[in-house]
């Protein structure tokens, strides 16, 4: 074990528990399913149930994925979506500067969920158990990451995005 490997386990540890700790919150805190599933309809994000149990359900598998080093790039590919959907439809409208409700901390979860499927899960994860190896990181760990997760992102919100209309 190096210090690399022992480096990026923590990094992926930080960003996999926070994420899975959000959709946890979806499922069980506050108002649960039906409060987010109220408050994606309000933001647009309509039916607001079907997003709210995707987006709990995807920062939770996502989230865990990630701290195992579990297929790392889909897991990174949908920490991208995650936060370019979250992004766009409600931090957007703020500005950068998370103090101000913006996007800043979305895009530093994006980027370093990027920079972790590029530089692979290291010999401390499922990946290096499973597969003997990162076998897929370098430019192709890039390119999953980033690519499906934007290709991802942007497909959901083309598709369910409507700020402003009435909930079906």
């Amino acid at each position: 074990m190096t210090a690399f490997d022992t480096g990026v386990l923590i990094l992926r540890l930080c960003l996999g528990l926070t994420m899975a700790a959000h959709g946890y919150a979806k499922f069980f805190s506050g108002g649960r399913i039906a409060g987010t599933a109220a408050w994606f309809d309000g933001m647009g994000m309509r039916p607001g149930v079907l997003h709210a149990r995707l987006a709990a359900g995807t920062e939770v598998g996502a989230g865990l994925a990630l701290a195992a080093g579990f297929l790392t790039p889909l897991a990174a590919a949908a920490f991208v979506a995650l936060m370019l959907v979250a992004g766009w439809t409600v931090h957007r409208a703020h500005g950068f500067f998370i103090v101000r409700n913006g996007w800043e901390y979305n895009l530093v979860l994006a980027v370093a969920a990027i920079a972790v499927a590029t530089i692979g899960a290291g010999r401390i994860s499922l990946d290096h158990l499973l597969f003997g190896s990162d076998a897929v990181a370098g430019w192709t760990g890039l390119a999953v990451a980033a690519g499906l997760g934007l290709a991802a992102g942007v497909a959901q919100l083309a598709v369910f995005y409507r700020p402003g209309a009435e909930p079906a």
